[in-house]
């Protein structure tokens, strides 16, 4: 039976091209056959990223059949899997977050955790030398991954090996990572043909905090003027996807990738108390500029307080 490969809900880059990555390998290094999927459409970088390298678009799944083989890549939260993954044969975790708990295997499996920035950094170096045999397409996903995941080496979660295999990827290529960077930074930054709820959701996670759900949405841009001319029916947009999604708040931090800050909306009191409490900062009016917090799994979900 074919292992489907799949990363978390809302893909991104890292959750599009990493499937890709590992589903090549286990079927023409291991010999074991397997597809990428993803948990929905892939946002506009992930959609650059495969339409440069010539990549096809996984398939895009809602669920899994109960035994169905699967491995999961950037991510071992529960909230962002399928429902009834705990009824799949979970063979191998893949992932570069935290450890959150609450899945459930049929028996002992490979996991590979590491405080890396990336998960295709991750498979680089499990990879290894069969790397060689990749196709540029594979590579080029790779670094791709890495950029994006790294906002171009910019997020306080990059690492020197994250930038080592970066550079590495980039040379084999003959690619320029900063040409790279523009492009997929600017194919990010277009969100013009979306709505707000689909931006709200776009690169979302939900979260918890005490007896809180959030879900945390995060907006990376070149051109952050483009989201904040949206911010009246963004916050107007917030309570219907927080009643839609079960969640008691949104919030959105619009990232400004070259002059590493987020803008996070402030639409009530609810998001005016969790911003003094987790990030020492008063909100005047309904926006408020966190210099230097450029990372939600280093420097927004880690310190959020009700």
């Amino acid at each position: 039976m074919t292992i489907q490969v799949f990363g978390h809900k809302s893909p991104d880059t890292d959750s599009t091209g990493a499937p890709i990555v590992w589903a090549w390998y286990l079927s023409e290094i291991k010999g074991t056959p397997a597809a990428p999927k993803l948990l929905g459409e892939p946002n506009t970088e992930a959609a650059f990223v495969l339409a440069h390298w010539g990549l096809d678009k996984p398939e895009i799944i809602s669920g899994v059949a109960a035994d169905a083989p699967v491995v999961i890549v950037d991510t071992n939260n529960p909230a962002e899997l399928p429902e009834g993954i705990n009824d799949a044969d979970i063979q191998a975790i893949i992932d570069h977050h935290k450890l959150v708990g609450g899945l459930e295997t049929k028996g002992p499996i490979d996991i590979r955790i590491e405080p890396l920035a990336c998960t295709a950094t991750i498979m680089y170096k499990m990879i290894g030398d069969d790397l060689a045999q990749a196709p540029k397409a594979i590579k080029g996903a790779m670094l791709s991954c890495i950029i994006s995941d790294t906002l171009e080496f910019r997020s306080p979660t990059t690492t020197q090996e994250d930038r080592a295999i970066a550079e590495a990827l980039a040379k084999d290529l003959g690619v320029e990572i900063g040409d790279l960077a523009e492009k997929m930074f600017a194919a990010k930054s277009d969100v013009s043909a979306f709505s707000d709820a689909e931006l709200l959701r776009m690169d979302s996670k939900e979260y918890g905090v005490g007896d809180t759900k959030f879900r945390v949405s995060v907006l990376e841009t070149t051109a952050p003027k483009t989201v904040l001319d949206r911010k009246d029916s963004l916050m107007t947009s917030m309570q219907e996807v927080a009643k839609e999604d079960g969640v008691d708040q949104v919030l959105l931090f619009v990232v400004d990738i070259l002059n590493e800050e987020s803008t996070l909306l402030v639409p009530n009191e609810l998001v005016k108390n969790v911003a003094a409490k987790s990030f020492d900062a008063e909100a005047a009016g309904d926006t408020l500029v966190l210099p230097g917090v450029v990372s939600r799994k280093k420097q927004i979900i880690p310190n959020l307080k009700v």
